[in-house]
């Protein structure tokens, strides 16, 4: 691996000219990434890209003036201190946060390079090519810290972050809390309704909150990869969805802790009521759902798988 400082001006041309290549494919990337959820962003992009392509063709103009037809390959994982760069271009969806935050220390690492080769280059040519491109590559820098958007392809992007989260978190989370918190009402207070002891329906309620956890987890990480839905990373969402399951069933579990049947027992029917609600809620704020429709439905449906759970173990 070669030394900065050990570089002949062509090289530093020639590794000028594949830095700009590579950004220029990996804007390209982004752009592509980006089109159809973010298009005002991927536009953006498409003009960076465009502007890279422009530094490319003035770099080779200079090199061919300058050496010749024949370009060095050197890159920049030959030569020391440039960082390495995790290929998130790679990934889909792409998060708007990780994109901006790796376009800005792109820019940042190719200026500090034009202003680092410039100050040691003696070629008055070179010189100024490498100087007017730093600051070219400064104001790439603070475009893509802001990405200023006018008001309407702001609300357009909001709305698609908005869409990305509802896809990719709420919803999983959601159908987790829903089975969590209903689908384990039956076992928990039949167990209690059977034998009266909280030590029986804890055990009861534990197992069977882990058990759909586990179950829900592997059924939403395998139901699709995400690379047509834009529903996000598999193993995610099965994450998201078992934590979820987990955790509504864990619940109206807990309050069995207490060592009074009565007492736990009616904690335990507050907390179903409390997961009732917060489930209705978060149907109507994130899945558009009118409140009374989705209170009746998801506390109804509650309410029975409760009332045949209690009447199983009485029965």
């Amino acid at each position: 691996m070669r030394s900065f400082e050990s570089l002949s001006p062509q090289e530093i041309l020639a590794l000028a000219i594949t830095l700009e290549e590579e950004d220029e494919r990996i804007y390209a990337d982004y752009a592509e990434g980006l089109r159809q959820t973010f298009p005002a962003t991927a536009s953006m992009f498409d003009a960076m890209r465009e502007e890279e392509s422009g530094h490319r063709r003035r770099l080779i103009e200079l090199h061919r003036a300058k050496f010749g037809e024949h370009i060095p390959l050197i890159r920049r994982n030959d030569v020391k201190g440039f960082v390495h760069r995790s290929p998130i271009w790679l990934t889909k969806p792409l998060r708007m946060d990780a994109v901006r935050k790796e376009a800005a220390t792109m820019e940042v690492e190719t200026r500090r390079f034009y202003e680092k080769s410039a100050a040691r280059t003696e070629d008055a040519s070179i010189r100024q090519l490498l100087n007017d491109l730093a600051l070219e590559e400064r104001g790439h820098e603070y475009k893509a810290q802001e990405f200023e958007l006018d008001e309407t392809e702001r609300s357009q992007e909001e709305a698609a972050n908005r869409k990305l989260f509802v896809l990719q978190i709420v919803q999983p989370g959601l159908a987790g809390l829903m089975d969590g918190s209903v689908s384990t009402l039956a076992p928990v207070f039949a167990a209690a309704a059977a034998s009266r002891s909280t030590h029986l329906a804890f055990t009861v309620g534990l197992a069977a909150s882990i058990g759909a956890g586990i179950s829900m987890g592997f059924a939403e990480a395998l139901s699709d990869d995400g690379s047509l839905t834009g529903r996000g990373h598999p193993w995610i969402r099965g994450l998201v969805c078992g934590l979820m399951t987990c955790l509504g069933g864990i619940g109206h579990t807990l309050p069995f802790l207490i060592s009074n049947f009565n007492v736990a027992f009616a904690v335990a029917v507050a907390v179903v009521l409390v997961e009732l609600g917060t489930i209705s809620w978060v149907r109507h704020k994130y899945m558009d759902s009118p409140i009374v429709s989705a209170t009746l439905q998801v506390v109804l449906g509650g309410i029975l798988v409760f009332l045949a759970g209690v009447a199983i173990g009485r029965g």
